[in-house]
């Protein structure tokens, strides 16, 4: 059996599908390989059975660190973020590498399943809840959408729905009224019980849809979690969606993603350095959120627009998608009967909770 150590830093999302190739690999040769992983995310691998303890000082061990280059071909080509490490890791092996299911590989113990979730343990009762991801990292502001507008989303399914708002802390994720408040107070593992335990998600592109498409859904659960993703231009479509998610993006709507997406990281210069600040990395079409007519605003410093007129400023391909379109694709899940609203008696079990915020 060959040994193989698989090393990637990236951020959480990729490593989700990580765990997809290191699936697809062992299905696709069961029992010629013996496989460890080095990444900075531990609690996705845990329960995964396809993991064997190895030491990169064996001489036997092979070390790999991982890359998917696919993505520079996912603006033309029909290729899913799902295939890009399992291609990468077919040619480095040299074996074919067939792509199985259509999610990342994430494995809860039955104990885990059997806890009660960090909602319950707030309300007492077991209520119904969508994750809410209303921010994002610093880094990559163009994945942002505006506040008010996920205010507004919160707003309408008041007594509908309970939304349990997360985000990392130190990340960019302004309170929402109206909510459970988890923001900082879940780690990596906690969370995927928590999107365990959660009726849908609603989230920009980011970790979170890649999570609601590989948790499993609790017993009695549509076998596809609900998902709305607020998507705009930056990515082409067939890269990130997956099938069972309402999946909004404007890719062909506007000309700086009309052949896939721009890839931009940053809607203004941040001033800190990095090379996502590079003129090549900005969005060359940022609006005032909300202005209904897409007038651009100007520059009017050497680090681009002000600080303060940052939260009133989105990608153009963003501020294409309305609050109401929002609403509508959570709308279609309950009116097409996949799931239902709260009932009466979890309305007033989630009424207090959210009137804290």
């Amino acid at each position: 059996m060959r040994k193989i150590i698989l090393k990637s830093f990236l951020s959480p999302g990729d490593i989700v599908m990580l765990t997809a190739a290191v699936r697809d690999l062992h299905l696709s040769h069961p029992k010629q390989f013996l496989t460890d992983v080095r990444t900075p995310c531990p609690h996705l691998w845990e329960n995964n059975p396809h993991l064997t303890r190895l030491e990169e000082k064996d001489g036997d061990v092979s070390v790999i660190e991982c890359q998917y280059p696919l993505i520079h071909r996912s603006n033309t080509e029909p290729w899913h973020f799902i295939h890009g490490f399992t291609q990468f890791l077919s040619e480095k092996l040299g074996v074919p590498i067939r792509p199985g299911l259509f999610k990342g590989d994430i494995h809860l113990s039955p104990a885990e399943k059997g806890w009660m979730s960090q909602v319950q343990e707030i309300t007492k009762e077991p209520v119904p809840f969508w994750i809410v991801v209303a921010g994002g990292k610093r880094d990559f502001t163009i994945k942002w959408w505006q506040h008010e507008r996920f205010q507004k989303v919160v707003d309408y399914f008041n007594g509908k729905i309970l939304f349990v708002q997360v985000g990392e802390k130190g990340h960019e994720h302004p309170s929402l009224k109206g909510t459970l408040d988890l923001r900082g107070k879940t780690n990596l593992r906690q969370l995927v019980r928590l999107v365990y335990h959660a009726q849908g998600v609603l989230c920009p592109v980011t970790l979170m849809m890649h999570l609601a498409a590989a948790v499993e859904t609790r017993p009695g659960m549509p076998k596809n979690r609900a998902c709305v993703v607020v998507a705009g231009g930056r990515e082409p479509a067939q890269w990130e969606a997956y099938p069972h998610h309402q999946y909004i993006h404007t890719n062909g709507a506007l000309r700086c993603c009309d052949n896939g997406g721009c890839w931009k990281s940053r809607g203004v210069p941040l001033g800190d350095g990095d090379e996502k600040d590079k003129p090549e990395n900005i969005c060359v079409d940022m609006v005032k959120a909300g202005n209904g007519n897409g007038t651009e605003l100007k520059p009017t410093n050497a680090l681009g627009y002000p600080r303060e007129q940052w939260p009133h400023l989105l990608p153009h391909c963003m501020d294409l998608i309305t609050a109401d379109e929002v609403i509508r694709r959570i709308e279609m899940y309950f009116k097409g009967g996949a799931i239902e609203y709260l009932n009466v008696n979890q309305a007033q079990i989630a009424k207090p909770i959210t009137e804290r915020t």
